[in-house]
């Protein structure tokens, strides 16, 4: 059948894919949005519940385990969903299958964990000139309240200030919530 046409059906594969273009360019951003099984939105930022989260291949418990993850609270890309699983991509870019109650909707972002040893100041207020409150070591998790799409409100070990949100994966960037 490759090379075949249909009677009536003289446009290209040029000429269907900028009508696509089109049509999707003509769409308001929310309709273009994706969601998954959940109704929630894809891709999304969660954060790893449970302190062992077992990684599979593929969206069920009899798939093979590709890695473990040892620590709750790390943040994770949510990037498909097939009924109560969900594929996940990490701050490494690996992706894998993870059951969703292993998974919180709790926002957190790990430091620059491609900084490469660098540590990055945490500010009082939404300003790089404020007082320094907190220097933080890359990869460090910390807990997301808030990001207005430059700044975000974040707390690690009881302390509270303000990060660059550049400085943190587990956010878009210009991303805004409260």
């Amino acid at each position: 059948m490759a090379g075949r046409r249909t009677a009536g059906h003289s446009a290209g594969p040029g000429a269907i894919l900028a009508l696509a273009l089109l049509l999707v360019a003509a769409l308001p951003a929310a309709a273009q949005q994706q969601t998954g099984d959940s109704g929630l939105p894809l891709p999304r930022f969660v954060s790893l519940k449970a302190g062992k989260v077992n990684v599979r291949a593929g969206p069920t418990p009899k798939h093979p385990i590709k890695w473990v993850f040892l620590k709750a609270s790390l943040p994770v890309e949510v990037v498909q969903e097939f009924d109560n699983w969900r594929r996940i991509r990490d701050s490494e870019g690996e992706e894998g299958w993870v059951f969703h109650t292993l998974l919180s909707g709790r926002r957190t972002g790990l430091v620059e964990p491609w900084a490469g040893g660098q540590r990055i100041e945490m500010h009082e207020s939404a300003d790089d000139t404020a007082r320094v409150v907190a220097i933080i070591a890359p990869k460090r998790v910390v807990v997301l309240k808030e990001c207005d799409g430059t700044w975000c409100e974040a707390s690690i070990e009881n302390v509270r200030g303000f990060v660059r949100q550049k400085q943190l994966w587990g956010v878009y960037p210009d991303e805004k919530f409260d």
